[in-house]
């Protein structure tokens, strides 16, 4: 991974100094809320429903064991003993003091870390495939090129007050597990006759106005990428909109311009910024990759993993579960699931964090990833040491066998946090986890995902099954839509019809899922498969059969 340099550390430093004189005035009274707020949040901090949040950047999701542990010691200190890990693999802490954000930070800074540019109209943190550097499908592994975006992108003169937030993710593997078609830019890495190339997506995003992103370029040169990402930034920083915050992301300066147009003012630009990256960022690149390079796999006999898949049926079911193929064949990436049947998803405890951190020091190579499906990854793990960290994470709650299935939710914090959210959906995810517990293996592999405004960041509108509350009346309101998708057939879900209140939204979702279990073919026919063969028809019938009765 990624080490900091002396210019990472002072800048930085520099910036938590800064931040600490603001917040000072603040208490002082020097500063308004209104002048302080644009401050704040340069340096990650929000004003929730009932306290200050601190979201801090984990780059591409990747974290060491260190870094782990003083995220544990910063959620023991200075917040509630948790942490929330997000759909874009950041950390947020829910319950800090607005006075204690700059020791906070100061702390972060420590282990090379910090909470720039984690809000504001600028370049968010960069996401990517949990599985990066492991993956079987993989080209190449997108992390360095993640690090060099970061790098330019930081503090970025031109790109601090962009139209709107911008959010890219980057995939190097064939199959796409960053969800890149909704961001705002996605990246897919490619080979092209013996060297790295880029396809890239523009103008996805969720959110009011749901769009999947548009093919910008089929094949972009390595070599070309920052250039080519500065026209398109430049290009939307002229042209989107800042009159209206609902139509100033990127995603309705391309649909109202149209793909051909945007590519011609874009292909413009490239040509004449290209002249100005010399290939001093193909040098940063070259040095990135160092940091890069793949650990050592020594090989480990695998008796004991055997012996274990045999004799112990929840060590079976995890692995079936929770565990990936890895492209060194005695080697595994293991999913932590923080989905707990009735647990928050995506939240983890301060001790459940510095037992992780003593698996991925101890089994995992010092590496440690954060999936967008807010769950924790050990990537490079020797199988024959999987009994022993099963049993670990058994120790600690953390062994849940569902990944990808129903109770593996993603969830936004909902009321129960967000100012901006209309309905809670933590209660709902903890319901729907817990209801369908002893059906889930019957049920198979279903994502649900349910967002506590229309905001969608619980991507609601890739789901399987999305689910999302908005208030109507006074009243929490759920409306479903089915359908969605977000890998490479990446599509928006279609809304079903009229919403359900609390009392009606579970019911609603038993014969939903039994009409699955009726229509489809074959066990082994999953749920958006058989969506996909028959259409939504009949599942919106089975939602509204009360409806129909009436």
């Amino acid at each position: 991974m990624y080490s900091y340099q002396e210019f990472d550390r002072s800048f930085v430093r520099a910036r938590v100094e800064q931040y600490r004189d603001q917040v000072q005035r603040r208490l002082d009274g020097a500063l308004t809320e209104d002048e302080f707020k644009p401050l704040r949040l340069m340096n990650g901090v929000y004003l929730q429903l009932h306290a200050y949040m601190l979201r801090i950047a984990i780059p591409y999701g990747t974290l060491s064991s260190r870094q782990m542990r003083q995220l544990a010691y910063i959620a023991d200190k200075w917040d509630k003993g948790y942490g929330h890990f997000t759909t874009r693999q950041n950390i947020q802490f829910n319950w800090p003091r607005l006075v204690d954000t700059p020791d906070i930070l100061d702390a972060l800074a420590d282990v090379d870390m910090h909470a720039i540019q984690t809000s504001g109209n600028t370049i968010r943190n960069v996401t990517t495939d949990q599985f990066a550097g492991a993956a079987l499908d993989e080209v190449a592994d997108p992390r360095p090129y993640a690090e060099l975006i970061r790098q330019w992108s930081t503090d970025h003169p031109e790109f601090q007050f962009l139209p709107r937030k911008f959010k890219i993710a980057i995939t190097g593997a064939v199959e796409d597990r960053a969800v890149i078609r909704a961001h705002d830019i996605g990246l897919q890495l490619i080979e092209h006759e013996g060297r790295i190339a880029f396809k890239v997506f523009v103008g996805g995003g969720l959110g009011r106005t749901p769009i999947i992103g548009q093919e910008l370029v089929d094949r972009l040169p390595a070599e070309d990428l920052l250039p080519y990402l500065e026209a398109v930034l430049s290009v939307y920083n002229l042209a989107g909109r800042r009159d209206n915050k609902y139509k100033a992301r990127i995603k309705i300066t391309v649909s109202a311009m149209g793909i051909d147009a945007f590519r011609a003012k874009v292909d413009e630009a490239f040509q004449s910024l290209r002249a100005a990256f010399t290939g001093q960022d193909l040098a940063v690149l070259g040095d990135i990759q160092k940091g890069f390079a793949p650990p050592q796999f020594l090989e480990k006999s695998q008796e004991s993993y055997f012996d274990a898949l045999d004799s112990d049926i929840g060590f079976r079911e995890w692995v079936q579960r929770n565990v990936s193929p890895h492209k060194h064949a005695s080697y595994a990436s293991a999913t932590i699931s923080l989905k707990g049947h009735g647990d928050t998803p995506g939240d983890a405890t301060s001790d459940q964090m510095r037992t992780v951190a003593d698996l991925a020091e101890r089994f995992a190579h010092d590496e440690l990833r954060i999936s967008h499906e807010q769950n924790i990854v050990l990537p490079h793990v020797a199988q024959a040491d999987l009994p022993a960290i099963y049993r670990t994470l058994k120790s600690i709650g953390l062994a849940t066998a569902n990944i990808g299935l129903i109770s593996d939710i993603i969830a936004c914090p909902g009321m129960d946090y967000c100012a901006l959210a209309t309905a809670r959906s933590i209660p709902i995810a903890q319901d729907i986890a817990l209801r369908y517990a002893l059906r889930e293996a019957e049920i198979g592999h279903m994502q649900i995902k349910i967002s506590g405004c229309i905001n969608a960041c619980g991507h609601h509108h890739v789901g399987h099954v999305g689910i999302l509350g908005l208030d109507k009346a006074g009243v929490e309101n759920y409306q479903i839509t089915l359908g969605g998708s977000a890998g490479n057939d990446a599509s928006i879900g279609e809304k079903m019809g009229r919403g359900f209140n609390v009392d009606e939204l579970m019911p609603a979702l038993d014969r939903l899922i039994d009409a699955y279990l009726t229509l489809r073919l074959h066990e082994g026919e999953i749920f958006a498969e058989t969506v996909k063969r028959l259409g939504t028809v009949p599942f919106q019938e089975a939602l509204y059969v009360v409806d129909q009765a009436a």
